[in-house]
């Protein structure tokens, strides 16, 4: 008898409004429900940028918030300011700075990545300060929540939870292992 899998299935489908880097029909999916100041998830950043360059256009990456704020003071600012950056339409690179510098999360220093990326600071400044992108970090968190995520970095690949360690070698072998995949995305 087939083993059931469907407690490890990705509820929440990638939509348009989720940040995506790679192209809908890519081969493999790899879903990331991560936290800016978790240790492990700056590992897996890392490795994520070299599965890219490898992979190319056969990966396609998804970030969904999942700021474990009780013991990461900085990751949910660190979110939002994200989110602040990607209405700048700057997510990623935003993103890329926040891995890079995981020590430097501070309101100080999310302000002068905002003017390192050429932002309107000031916008940036009002939207953190009101915290104008909280809902949408919030919303990540609950679908993580809802698709079982308990601790980060949570990963899907092709919609299937991934448990365990995730350094270059093994992810490249559960790539190789997995079949490719259709479009996984909706226009809900």
């Amino acid at each position: 008898m087939p083993e059931d899998t469907s407690d490890l299935q990705l509820l929440n489908p990638v939509h348009e409004w989720d940040h995506i880097r790679g192209p809908a029909d890519s081969a493999f999916t790899l879903v990331e429900y991560g936290d800016y100041q978790c240790p492990d998830c700056g590992s897996l950043f890392g490795t994520l940028q070299a599965l890219q360059q490898e992979f190319g256009t056969r990966l396609r990456l998804v970030y969904r918030h999942y700021p474990l704020s009780g013991i990461h003071k900085h990751a949910q600012m660190a979110a939002e300011a994200a989110e602040a950056a990607g209405a700048q339409g700057r997510f990623w690179k935003m993103h890329d700075l926040l891995f890079e510098n995981q020590d430097a999360l501070e309101r100080k220093h999310l302000l002068r990545y905002a003017e390192q990326l050429e932002l309107d600071v000031d916008r940036f400044r009002r939207e953190l300060k009101q915290e104008s992108h909280l809902e949408r970090v919030r919303q990540d968190f609950i679908a993580g929540v809802q698709n079982g995520v308990n601790g980060t970095p949570g990963l899907f690949l092709n919609g299937v939870r991934q448990p365990g360690a995730f350094n270059q070698r093994d992810l490249i072998t559960l790539l190789e292992a997995m079949p490719s995949q259709g479009p996984q995305s909706t226009s809900a």
